[in-house]
């Protein structure tokens, strides 16, 4: 963990982790130099996560009422920079415009404000994104009991990252994030739109799990060099 202390707390909320095995080298062309594909048995994934942010919070401060949850659905893969694996995100879009426009600013991320709707009916999550050029449709839930993952698997290779990337004027900048072990469940998914993705995917179904809840904690943006 870095020295300095973290800045912002925030939960994930019934995370539905959706991924696809996509070409390795269609996805390079959409990911910097500076930072390296992580591949597991051969393969990279492409993943698009619809959750419910819940309790966002500066250090020291509590939860804004009324700005601090709001649904959220990021476009995600794996990248390591100097032995260090994390996530490059795509996208990230956001129901907050206020924190959208706050975290472009303090993470120089590709957030976007859509408008967006995330209902629980008993265990199923009706979830729904939607922006110019990019929209989400779904129903998903949990099923099965909670397992964490073990190191080598692939479950643990697409959840398991305390990192993430980013390049602002050809730089590239990381910001640590620590959380406990997941707690994760198969998945059940039903797709009716998704055009998130920056490339065209399989048509095959995806490799889905879902969490219940992850508490998480956040630092600021350190240059790597």
């Amino acid at each position: 963990m870095p020295d300095e202390p973290w800045t912002n707390a925030q939960s994930w909320i019934d995370l539905c982790f959706l991924h696809w095995r996509v070409e390795e080298a269609a996805l390079r062309g959409l990911v910097p130099d500076s930072v390296e594909l992580e591949t597991h048995d051969g393969s990279v994934w492409l993943g698009v996560t619809p959750f419910l942010l819940r309790n966002f919070r500066l250090r020291g401060l509590p939860p804004l009422p009324g700005i601090s949850t709001f649904p959220e659905v990021n476009v995600r893969t794996y990248v390591t920079r100097d032995g260090k694996p994390g996530i490059w995100f795509f996208s990230l879009d956001a129901a907050s415009r206020l924190a959208v426009e706050a975290a472009k600013k303090l993470y120089k991320l590709p957030y976007h404000h859509a408008q967006m709707r995330y209902e629980r009916d008993e265990e199923l999550v009706h979830y729904e994104s939607a922006r110019p050029g990019a929209a989400f449709s779904a129903r998903y839930r949990g099923d099965g009991e909670l397992f964490q993952p073990a190191a080598g698997t692939l479950e643990h290779f697409l959840t398991d990252r305390y990192c993430l990337y980013t390049e602002d004027g050809g730089r590239l900048y990381r910001a640590e994030i620590q959380h406990a072990p997941w707690d994760l469940q198969r998945g059940e998914a039903h797709i009716d739109l998704n055009t998130m993705a920056p490339l065209p995917l399989p048509a095959d179904e995806p490799h889905v799990l879902f969490s219940p809840r992850q508490d998480v904690v956040l630092w600021s943006l350190d240059e790597v060099e």
